[in-house]
């Protein structure tokens, strides 16, 4: 019996279950069963314990045996198969570590492989970078060579011309103690070569000179004898008598008409203030419904015809009872008007009355004025209207009246005005001709696309340019204490060259450019040989401050003074590279000085990167003046020479506030003046444009009714001129005297639109965006800001006259420019609007996809580029860069932008049907075809040949279709057979001509020789243009040529007569292909049909007479007929003298011409004057190291050979070597020199022009 240990523990307690209160602790024996541990207990290790029964240790075995063996046989089957997946682990084990050997091993080689690799790649880098380190020292050496070279270059050429022109002084004053009787040296001794003579016999063979004068017309004694070339006027070059303006003007001729040219611009409106027709309209009562009848129905008429034209047009009108309060207004509106028209009845208002006087009786010449007068029975004119009428048609001396008089309904007589405005609107203020007929066929936007060549210009870029320089000039704080700076900019351009830019620097406002306004307005008026181009850089992001447009303006102002502007690319990086070359080779040929001033320069976007030729050494006659803010300038600009503005004195500001104040009829008291001197004594207190703005703001509201004391005091708390505006800004808003509320919120509005447009608001544009605003109101504000300093007009815009003005407006009302978006999104509905109306303008083109840029809303932008008049637009306004930007700010590039603009053509054509509509996408496919040749894809068709094939295809449709597609949209539109289909063959052939393409024009100029024999008749003169056209494309290839000029010559003799001057010129064409041909005798006899013509249809010094005696004597020469060829010499020289004067290079030419005949007939007596005379003529006109004083030298030289004073003759003929060395090299391709006839007489086609050599 066991215990029952088990159970309880040894030493516990169990208490009584009765309530017994006390009594010991006793183990209770309990008797348990024994548990069979036998078989769990074999398995187990170390001692075991072993139960207290007997019957349990003695009957393990008898139970347990057969599953004891059981167990033992699946231990063993587990023991072995545990020991074969051992071995096969420990066999894994032993071939990965082998695998693993090998990797390492591998890893190894391919460690070292790769630090192999990356040796060489080191030293691959480090010899890149020495390379590059070596390249960047070499341009480096070479800039530097090359900078030196130039200014050594320079610097001895202005030797030579400094030793030149004290060698003509010295001889000037010889000549005069000569003259006084003073024998000063020895004739015999003499170096000069005034006085000495000798010729060229014909056919005298020369080595020098060759490829004669770079296209000058060349003497007959030379060696260019008959030479043909093609550069330049026609007239000398070509025995083929051509038509056109310049058609008879010689080399000589041309190069002193271009000369004379130094101020030439784009045919501005002069008739127009500031860009914009304004009309100023004159009504009383009675003829008010004229006049609603005229605003509502005509006036957005003839908005548009100008907007179309690149011009505004705006309404001016006061009403009667209101005129009083606008009398300022009134008159500046009146001064600014382009016309004037006054509507009258029978009586007259003393307004109407004083505006008539103000706007024609006091100034007839001023305005022309519609005088609307209208008549009726039962209304007889008052005598105050019968005297104004009076007055007017006694102030009428240029018959700048024109009277409209009607006596029938309102409406009738409001069509009456209308067609007398737009008259006087086309014919005299924008001089459009034709003005008579109805639009659509005046051919006003067709003329309106042409083009001077490949040059697109900006007339309002320039008009902008031109009105910024006039309002500077016309400042009155112009003169303060200017003349010390004016004296600086002398000395400047006086100084020695080469000279660095000059740098004007100042704070904001210290009047930058005033003062280089003001000295241009006296430089041109003290050396008027001197070019002057200049720009003034507006705001920035602005049109005016875009460099790429600056340097294009730039250099287009340049090629005005070459014959032919058509070398100009417009593709951006290249017109930033090239402007330095043509500024070179005009410098090279000008006769002056060349002054360029850039005005505000820091504001151009990355100015130091864009305006790199500034650091260059400039041509000896170049100078660059440029301004800048002292805080702004680029480092690298920092040395060049500087001219700072000093703060102005207290005499000049006391000057400036008692200048203004006098304008404004007020007197400051001392105490008052001497408080502002006291005030602006600071830097940022005494500029120019704070004294005037504080002068300003003190009169100003002081007129209106403000103390002084209390504006004063106001003024005085700002110590600088950007708060000085921002508390304009407040108090003059709140001091409008219409309704505040309204104007006070219009006027805020208006600000912020154009502080957030691209280039400004117009008036008109103002109006439309503020329905509640009216013309007078709008007036009256423009006027209170502008004298403020704060906004001005501008090329017919709304723009802020100075850069702290906007940022004023961006800082008060914008927030710093973070509330720009909301005014923008404004501007882009307004122009939207427009866009969707199919009226694109200039302005839609400038302001929509700028704005669209500027909110970063590429989808809206490419939209608006893929508008075909937009983009056009652009294009034809030269706006290259600015159209490329915005593509390449959508992500595309030059194929796409083609592939685009093609789409969009092709979806505008199927909306095609009208005559008009057909007309216009025949000029956007020419457009199309300019555009994409301007973006370079035609010269990279190889390259796309060889990369890709679609690339190839993109550029052969690029070129030929748009100029195909524009033939087949005329013969669309209008009947196959119609002459403008004739117009569109006879210039598409023109272009395969150019193209060389001979026989595809000349398929197309038979198709329109047919057209126009089918439309016209066979004789008419559109027939006779085309076979004129056939004969001289078949000139070119030397076929059949005279088979047509023969049959022009017969058809202009039976359409206009025998003695036509056209039979002339047919008759000069056919005598000139006889010559070439060697048919010398009937080429005379029509040489001299020719000159019989022209003898008896022209007058005697007709400049195409000249033409005809020239060629003819050449044929006398040449067939050796010399005593006729005299004659007609003398008589050429004798139309020469008379149509260009005695001492025109032509006339010397004509002179060198005569005296050569005379030294063939061996008349050297009367050759000798001649020469002599020529001598004098070419040195005083071009200068004595011109070529053409080297051939006449030469000539001399041989005519005193052939007379035995075979010294004189090496003395001509050594000077004559000395002028021809000192042309330096146009093969090489350096600059000619300035007085070298290249730089007079050779037409620029390019970039980089070749000599050209002899036919």
């Amino acid at each position: 019996m066991g215990t029952a240990s088990s159970l309880v523990s040894p030493g516990e307690v169990i208490e009584d279950g009765y309530g017994g209160e006390g009594g010991e602790a006793c183990e209770i024996p309990v008797e348990v069963k024994p548990k069979a541990r036998l078989l769990r207990s074999s398995f187990r290790r170390g001692p075991r314990v072993i139960g207290a029964s007997f019957k349990s240790t003695g009957s393990v075995d008898l139970e347990y045996a057969a599953e004891y063996e059981r167990l033992r046989k699946e231990y063993e089957i587990f023991r072995v198969s545990k020991n074969n997946e051992i071995s096969s682990m420990q066999k894994k084990e032993a071939k990965l570590d082998e695998e693993n050997k090998r990797l390492r091993a591998e890893l190894q080689a391919l460690q070292k492989t790769y630090q192999k690799i990356l040796r060489e790649k080191e030293s691959a880098l480090e010899a890149k970078y020495q390379a590059m380190e070596r390249a960047a020292t070499f341009e480096h050496d070479r800039d530097k060579v090359k900078r030196q070279f130039k200014i050594f270059r320079e610097t001895k050429e202005k030797e030579i011309q400094d030793l030149l022109r004290a060698k003509r002084d010295l001889e000037a004053k010889l000549q005069q103690l000569q003259a006084q009787g003073i024998q000063v040296y020895d004739p015999n001794d003499s170096d000069s070569d005034d006085n000495q003579t000798t010729v060229t016999a014909a056919g005298t063979q020369c080595e020098y000179w060759t490829g004669g004068v770079l296209g000058s017309e060349p003497s007959m004694g030379s060696m260019m004898q008959l030479q043909q070339t093609f550069r330049g006027p026609e007239f000398a070059h070509s025995l083929i008598d051509v038509e056109g303006p310049f058609a008879n003007v010689s080399r000589d001729d041309w190069d002193a008409a271009v000369a004379s040219l130094l101020q030439v611009s784009p045919h501005v409106p002069q008739a127009l203030w500031s860009n914009t027709v304004r009309c100023y309209l004159i009504f009383t009562q009675e003829t008010k419904a004229e006049l609603d009848v005229f605003i509502k129905k005509h006036s957005p008429v003839l908005r548009k015809m100008c907007e179309g034209l690149g011009h505004f047009y705006l309404n001016i009108c006061f009403p009667e009872e209101s005129a009083a309060s606008y009398a300022v207004e009134r008159k500046q509106e009146i001064e600014r008007s382009s016309v004037c028209v006054l509507l009258l009845k029978s009586t007259v208002t003393s307004s109407a009355v004083e505006d008539c006087e103000e706007a024609f009786v006091k100034n007839p010449d001023g305005h022309p004025l519609v005088l609307y007068l209208r008549t009726e029975e039962d209304h007889n004119l008052t005598g105050p209207t019968r005297q104004l009428l009076e007055r007017v048609n006694a102030a009428d001396k240029a018959a700048k009246v024109k009277v409209v008089d009607h006596n029938g309904s309102a409406e009738d007589g409001a069509d009456l005005i209308y067609a007398q405005l737009e008259k006087v609107i086309k014919q005299e203020l924008l001089g459009l001709e034709g003005a008579e007929v109805d639009s659509k066929d005046s051919g006003i936007e067709e003329g309106r696309e042409e083009d001077s060549g490949d040059v697109l210009w900006d007339l309002h870029d320039e008009q902008e340019q031109i009105e910024s320089y006039q309002q500077a000039c016309s400042s009155t704080t112009s003169q303060l204490g200017f003349q010390k700076y004016i004296d600086r900019l002398n000395d400047m351009i006086a100084a020695p060259p080469p000279t660095p830019p000059l740098l004007v620097s100042g704070g904001p406002g210290s009047g930058k450019s005033l003062l280089l306004s003001k000295w241009i307005e006296l430089q041109q008026k003290q050396s008027p040989n001197t070019l002057f181009l200049y720009h003034f850089v507006g705001r920035p992001l602005s049109t005016s401050s875009e460099p790429v447009l600056i340097i294009k303006r730039l250099t287009v102002k340049l090629l005005q003074h070459f014959w032919s502007i058509s070398g100009l690319s417009m593709e951006p990086s290249k017109i930033l590279e090239e402007f330095p070359r043509w500024l070179e080779r005009l410098s090279a040929r000008h006769q002056g000085n060349i002054i360029i001033i850039i005005d505000s320069i820091d504001q151009i976007q990355q100015a130091e990167r864009h305006m790199k030729w500034l650091i260059d050494p400039l041509p000896v006659n170049v100078r660059v003046v440029v301004s800048v803010n002292v805080e702004t300038c680029p480092q690298a600009w920092r040395l060049w020479p500087t001219l700072h503005l000093d703060p102005l004195s207290p005499r000049e500001v006391r000057s400036a506030v008692n200048a203004e104040c006098q304008s404004m009829d007020l007197k400051l008291p001392k105490d008052q003046e001497k408080k502002l001197e006291r005030h602006c004594r600071s830097a940022s207190t005494c500029n120019a444009l704070y004294v005037t703005l504080l002068a300003r703001m003190i009169t100003r509201l002081a007129n209106t009714g403000f103390p002084i004391l209390n504006v004063m005091e106001q003024c005085l708390q700002c110590q600088d001129t950007m708060s000085l505006y921002r508390l304009a800004l407040k108090m003059t808003l709140n001091s409008l005297n219409t309704d505040r509320d309204m104007c006070f919120f219009v006027s805020l509005q208006l600000l912020c639109l154009v502080c957030a447009s691209h280039n400004g608001v117009s008036e008109s544009e103002a109006l439309d965006l503020f329905p509640e605003l009216e013309l007078p109101v709008l007036s009256s504000m423009l006027y209170c800001l502008n004298r403020l300093c704060i906004v001005t007009l501008r090329c017919g815009l709304i723009r802020f006259q100075h850069l702290q003005a906007w940022e004023a407006v961006r800082l008060e009302f914008l927030s710093g420019g973070s509330s720009s978006a909301t005014y923008r999104e404004k501007l882009i509905h307004y122009f939207s609007q427009q866009l969707s109306q199919d009226c694109v303008t200039w302005r839609v083109a400038d302001e929509l996809p700028w704005l669209l840029q500027q909110q970063e809303d590429r989808t809206k932008l490419q939209l608006s580029l893929l508008n075909l008049f937009v983009s056009q637009n652009l294009y034809k306004r030269g706006h290259f860069s600015e159209l490329l930007a915005y593509w390449q700010y959508v992500g595309k590039d030059k194929s796409s932008m083609a592939s685009e603009y093609f789409d969009s053509l092709k979806h505008y054509e199927k909306s095609c049907e009208s005559e008009d509509s057909m007309t216009k996408l025949a000029n956007l496919y020419e457009t199309l075809g300019r555009f994409l040749k301007d973006l370079g894809l035609p010269s990279q068709v190889e390259f796309f040949c060889i990369v890709l094939y679609r690339s190839l295809f993109l550029v052969l449709i690029c070129l030929h279709t748009p100029l195909q597609r524009s033939l087949e949209i005329r013969e669309t539109a209008l009947d196959p057979d119609h002459p403008s289909v004739a117009r569109s063959l006879h210039q598409l052939a023109g272009v395969y001509v150019q193209w060389k393409k001979y026989g595809n024009a000349e398929q197309l100029y038979k198709q329109a020789l047919e057209i126009s024999e089918n439309a016209y008749g066979a004789e008419h003169a559109s027939v006779a243009r085309e076979l004129e056209s056939l004969a001289m494309l078949y000139q070119k290839q030397n076929n059949a040529a005279k088979v047509f000029l023969t049959r022009s010559l017969e058809m202009r003799q039976r359409v206009l007569g025998p003695d036509h001057p056209d039979c002339a010129q047919s008759l000069n064409n056919l005598a000139a292909l006889h010559t070439e041909r060697r048919e010398y005798e009937t080429a005379e006899d029509m040489y001299e049909r020719a000159l019989d013509i022209r003898k008896k249809a022209l007058s005697p010094d007709h400049p195409s007479l000249a033409y005809t005696l020239k060629h003819l004597a050449m044929l006398y020469k040449r067939r050796g007929k010399l005593e006729k060829a005299v004659p007609l010499y003398e008589l050429s020289l004798e139309i020469r003298e008379k149509s260009f004067g005695p001492k025109h290079p032509s006339v010397a030419t004509a002179l060198v011409n005569l005296a050569v005949i005379y030294c063939q007939l061996k008349k050297h007596n009367d050759a000798l004057p001649l020469y002599e005379r020529a001598l004098k003529v070419y040195e005083d006109s071009l200068g004595r190291s011109h070529p053409r004083v080297g051939e006449t030298l030469k000539n001399l030289a041989v005519l005193s050979y052939e007379e035995g004073d075979f010294e004189k003759a090496a003395e001509l003929y050594k000077r004559a070597m000395e002028i021809k060395e000192a042309e330096p090299s146009l093969v090489c391709g350096n600059a000619p020199s300035r007085h070298s006839s290249s730089g007079d007489t050779f037409s620029l086609r390019g970039p980089a022009p070749l000599p050209h050599t002899p036919r």
